[in-house]
């Protein structure tokens, strides 16, 4: 992305000129009925709006795997969805993750969200399988021996936490970009400015793939802020302060939920961002309500075989 882009793309916005941005959402495998239940209700409620795909997560310790792939081809082969699994290079060797992405190729899937990985629980430390892929940039080289998947990676507005420096992350962030990524999604963050100081970075390091934000919408503050802890996000104390005393109030706190991500896409939006990916926590509610915002809206309605 260049400097000149980013520019046009903010004097756009300025004139009131983007259009329809482009969407994606994540989702994870239920591990009940009732969780199932609610992920395809949700995947029926969001499918109007067209997104670019859907991704479905793979457990830290690879224990999700048959889930991932069900839901993912199920996905593929029942609606009009594009679906990208998220695969890692934790707990398989290379034999078992190029199968893996050889038996996602023949089921018609061409897109794949290519992550490191979580340490499994228990373990403090990521340690590289013996016989696996050590790292995301080997997976993303690995993925692309197989065939000519779309590659998504993973992006840290705030620096990834086990990054020696933030220009040791960024340089990496390059490699996988180098290597065949198209598409950089980043960690959720709550502050625009920090997004948009990333995007300049990325861009003056020479980065020219699409650096997405990824946006949570915040459904339980607690659940959201061990998630930050893990992830190195920051949690401005503005937004502590917004949420503090709903914890018992959940119609209220939808209410302010929905409210500020509005307010942070729509700060991102007019500065040149026209592409938005969703951690919606298999809920349709509130990626719904800031998509309509965002003029994201119903295109055809379609079913989703449930």
């Amino acid at each position: 992305m260049s400097v000149e882009y980013v520019k046009e793309r903010i004097a756009r916005a300025a004139d009131g000129l983007y259009g329809r941005p482009a969407v994606s959402f994540e989702f994870f495998p239920p591990n009940n009925e009732q969780m199932e239940h609610t992920l395809w209700q949700s995947l029926q409620r969001l499918i109007p709006l067209q997104p670019r795909f859907v991704s479905v997560t793979y457990g830290a310790d690879g224990s999700t795997r048959e889930r991932t792939h069900d839901i993912v081809t199920r996905i593929q082969q029942t609606t009009s969805l594009t679906a990208a699994p998220h695969l890692t290079c934790v707990g398989a060797s290379r034999e078992e993750v190029l199968d893996i992405a050889h038996n996602y190729w023949e089921h018609g899937i061409r897109h794949i969200v290519a992550l490191r990985g979580d340490p499994p629980q228990g373990a403090s430390v990521y340690t590289p399988h013996p016989g696996g892929f050590p790292y995301a940039l080997d997976l993303v080289k690995g993925l692309k021996s197989v065939a000519d998947f779309e590659i998504s990676v993973a992006a840290y507005p705030e620096t990834h936490p086990e990054a020696s420096s933030p220009a040791f992350d960024l340089d990496y962030l390059k490699a996988k970009i180098d290597a065949g990524a198209q598409r950089a999604i980043t960690q959720f963050f709550f502050d625009p400015e920090l997004f948009l100081r990333f995007r300049d970075r990325c861009a003056a390091a020479g980065i020219s793939a699409a650096i997405v934000p990824g946006i949570l919408p915040i459904t339980r503050f607690p659940q959201m802020q061990r998630m930050a802890q893990r992830c190195g996000a920051s949690v401005p104390d503005w937004l502590v302060h917004r949420f503090d005393g709903l914890d018992e109030d959940a119609d209220t706190r939808r209410l302010i939920a929905a409210a500020f991500a509005i307010e942070q896409v729509q700060a991102l939006q007019r500065h040149g961002v026209e592409e938005f990916h969703f951690y919606t926590l298999n809920r349709s509610e509130l990626t719904y309500a800031i998509c309509h915002a965002l003029d994201v809206r119903p295109v055809a309605m379609q079913a989703v075989s449930a």
